[in-house]
């Protein structure tokens, strides 16, 4: 690890957690979602806004933090960058719950618990890889297998959309489940830009 003469400012990797640990929240929060009657999702969904609210006020105070510190512990395009697609997933997640309550849904189609279980294992994985930034360690392991579930996502997804085209729908249903499904498709491309930003930043702290 790279020696340095000057002290860094070490309350973001605090924050990166506290953001991490609150998109592990939502992440169960999209679980619940999946046995939910129609009540039990508007209720789900509220706790998601407020999920998503807590999630903005972290990027906030990231943002704060990072305009108002002389010295930052990497640089301060990877800090934004990072905060920024942390903040993106929480988005996401919030945005397919809200839909799934807008458009009335009475059954989301087979496939979505398998994206939201990909999200849900992402989730805890970026948790678990956040403290590891104060000292860089353990953490290749944890973009390896984030990439590797972008790619089970993906999977997922086309055979997904394969399934919403096959017929069985009519074509508003259609458009409908299929926003939902990108929604959370773009999710877990989000959590693979956070991992690739992990990796960009332990690149240049080596």
């Amino acid at each position: 690890m790279r020696f340095r003469l000057t002290p860094r400012e070490t309350s973001f990797y605090d924050m990166f957690a506290a953001s991490a640990d609150n998109i592990v929240t939502g992440s169960k929060l999209l679980m619940e979602l999946l046995g939910a009657d129609n009540a039990g999702r508007a209720e789900i969904a509220e706790r998601m806004r407020a999920a998503e609210h807590a999630g903005d006020d972290a990027t906030h105070a990231i943002f704060h933090q990072l305009n108002s510190s002389f010295i930052t512990p990497f640089d301060r395009e990877d800090i934004y960058n990072l905060a920024s697609c942390l903040d993106d997933i929480m988005d996401f997640m919030e945005e397919a719950v809200d839909l799934v309550v807008l458009y009335n849904i009475e059954e989301l189609p087979k496939g979505v618990e398998q994206q939201i279980e990909v999200l849900a294992r992402a989730a805890e994985l970026t948790a678990e890889a956040m403290p590891n930034l104060r000292t860089m360690d353990n953490l290749t392991e944890y973009w390896i297998e984030v990439n590797r579930l972008e790619n089970q996502a993906d999977q997922i997804h086309r055979k997904l959309l394969a399934h919403l085209f096959n017929g069985k729908y009519d074509a508003i249903e259609v458009l409908k489940l299929k926003q939902i499904v990108d929604v959370l498709e773009e999710a877990a491309d989000a959590f693979e830009h956070v991992a690739n930003t992990v990796e960009t930043i332990a690149v240049k702290e080596s």
